[in-house]
């Protein structure tokens, strides 16, 4: 099953280790109705058992069916299997793809990170519907050096998939404009969403620039956009 490049415009991440129950629940209510296409559902660390995930998953599931949002699953996919969820991102594996596909069947989405237009292409075959590529920007969840994936490179990676692309990685409001021209149909984010006072407003204003950016696709030109973001 493809996922529409509308339904990955503004791409939702949320730790159920630090977001769960009536809390998620009221989040991702105000994040569905401020904008957000698509939620993925991860766990950091350890102590959250998959019968745990599963429920948390199923809270929101209700939400994302009513506002049509796809809800995916990170890394798990007997996870997203117990819980009805839409379907799984997977870190990058040359395999894992294909082991997803095949215990979740052709009609859940399956999504792969990527970090370069190699792997992009290996997701591809293997059957990914979609990309995640970063990190654009750095990000403040990881704690080991993250390489930044340069902008000419996410463009390159765009042109060579042959499936919809999102950026991630440290997006904020003030950085995200310097993806425009990239090829990409969306932007996944985190604490920009799930830290701000205002969860609605802010899904609101992230809509209308993941909107803005992605309407442009013209080649970007060949700079170091990370300096002009410190």
């Amino acid at each position: 099953m493809e996922i529409s490049a509308e339904k990955l415009r503004l791409y939702a991440v949320i730790d159920c280790a630090k977001l769960n129950g009536p809390a998620l629940e009221r989040a991702v209510e105000e994040l569905l109705s401020g904008g957000v296409t698509c939620l993925e559902l991860e766990v950091e660390g350890e102590g959250f058992s998959p019968e745990d995930f599963a429920a948390q998953a199923q809270t929101a599931r209700p939400l994302c069916q009513r506002f049509q949002a796809p809800l995916l699953i990170r890394n798990n996919p007997s996870v997203a299997q117990l819980s009805g969820a839409d379907g799984v991102r997977l870190d990058w594996s040359a395999a894992g793809v294909a082991e997803a596909r095949s215990l979740l069947g052709p009609a859940k989405f399956i999504g792969s990170s990527a970090h370069d237009v190699k792997e992009a292409i290996l997701a591809q075959r293997q059957g990914a519907d979609f990309l995640v590529c970063g990190s654009v920007f750095g990000s403040s969840a990881q704690t080991d050096a993250v390489v930044a994936l340069e902008r000419p490179e996410l463009w390159r990676i765009c042109k060579a998939a042959g499936v919809p692309v999102i950026a991630a990685g440290g997006i904020t409001p003030q950085n995200a404009p310097l993806l425009i021209a990239t090829g990409i149909v969306g932007i996944a984010v985190s604490r920009s969403l799930f830290y701000a006072p205002n969860k609605l407003i802010a899904a609101h204003e992230l809509r209308g620039l993941a909107e803005r950016i992605c309407a442009y696709q013209e080649e970007p030109p060949i700079i170091n956009y990370r300096r002009r973001n410190r």
